[in-house]
């Protein structure tokens, strides 16, 4: 048999990077509802730190590990974005349970520091699930 094993409208065909894509913009859409100035921020899902438009790390910063996002101040004709990184995710979850609180988290988080928030402010649920 060859072809897909399943119709693309059936959940099997959505790629993992699909499913993790789609994690991050439920939980932007979570939060644009009580952050109505995130319409105005670019959420971006990236593979690994570095490698893409987030550009090279800090070097200084690399003794605290690999990131799980990242803030990108606007500039150079872009607006204001939050990168997401899956692979360190993916690998620090092992359901997609934990996946999407990771992931929420994470969100949060880089949300928090792009307003200058503490995250329990941008949501306060964080941390408590």
């Amino acid at each position: 048999m060859r072809g897909p094993i399943a119709p693309p409208q059936v959940p099997l065909s959505v790629s993992r990077a699909d499913a993790f894509a789609d994690l991050v913009y439920d939980s932007r859409d979570r939060l644009e509802r009580r952050w109505s100035q995130l319409a105005q921020v670019d959420f971006l899902v990236l593979e690994v730190p570095g490698f893409g438009p987030d550009g090279p790390l800090d070097p200084l910063a690399e003794d605290e590990g690999v990131p799980l996002g990242r803030v990108l101040s606007a500039g150079d004709g872009h607006r204001d974005r939050i990168v997401i990184y899956r692979r360190p995710v993916e690998i620090r979850t092992k359901s997609r349970d934990e996946r999407a609180l990771l992931v929420h988290e994470v969100v949060v988080e880089q949300v928090a520091e792009l307003l200058g928030l503490a995250p329990e402010s941008v949501d306060p649920r964080y941390g408590q699930e």
